[in-house]
């Protein structure tokens, strides 16, 4: 199992596992607070059920080790490639013009789990995790500290940019690790860019149709 963590091939591979983990993450992530946008009540009751209880808390620690896996990865990995390709890390011999996403992927990821570390501060933080730490401070409806939180203009540009970095590294991210883990047929590989991009853009409209709502909505 050694080539798993010190071969080029294996650490693309886990890299890949754990970004199509994240992928799944979310699509259930962005299916849940799209109850926002049709009830409060409904998304509070959903936060209640993955608040502080045995479930969540091993979820939320899953989560987080899926996360530091594919980011320690991806710093290997971009470490590795820039020692061996040097100042010429994009050329490649390939005819097809390289993706802009494909070619900043390390940036993109990096920008956005600048964001997530935001995004963790505030919300997550002010509920489940003073929840678990028994803060009498902690939000009791996740609702109100959402809506609250997207009446700044400023936070929803915030996040607004951030689901737009989100879908660059998903149209490379998401056919690159199905790429990687086995789906190398040159037809099936048209496809798979192909639904990546849907994918990518369902998740963009997805997450960006809360913040606009929240904030002119109330």
């Amino acid at each position: 199992m050694s080539w798993l963590i010190k071969s080029s091939i294996g650490r693309k591979f886990i890299m890949s596992i754990s970004g199509l983990f994240m992928i799944l993450f979310l699509l259930f992530h962005m299916s849940m607070n799209l109850a926002l946008v049709f009830s409060l009540e409904a998304y509070d009751k959903i936060c209640e059920l993955l608040g502080a209880n045995w479930y969540a808390i091993i979820g939320t620690l899953v989560l987080a080790a899926g996360f530091a896996v594919h980011i320690i990865y991806a710093i290997m990995l971009t470490l590795q490639n820039r020692k061996a390709r040097g100042k010429e890390r994009y050329e490649s011999s390939s005819k097809t013009p390289t993706q802009w996403s494909s070619k900043n992927m390390f940036i993109l990821g990096l920008s956005i789990l600048l964001f997530l570390i935001l995004h963790l501060y505030q919300l997550w933080y002010n509920m489940q995790f003073k929840e678990l730490i028994g803060d009498p401070t902690a939000v009791s409806k996740g609702s109100e500290l959402v809506v609250g939180l997207f009446q700044n203009s400023w936070v929803v540009l915030v996040y607004l940019a951030a689901f737009v970095l989100l879908w660059f590294h998903l149209t490379h991210g998401f056919w690159s690790a199905l790429h990687t883990i086995g789906w190398s047929n040159k037809v099936w590989l048209k496809r798979i860019k192909v639904i990546g991009n849907i994918f990518a853009t369902l998740i963009l409209i997805g997450f960006s149709i809360i913040p606009i709502y929240l904030h002119f909505a109330y």
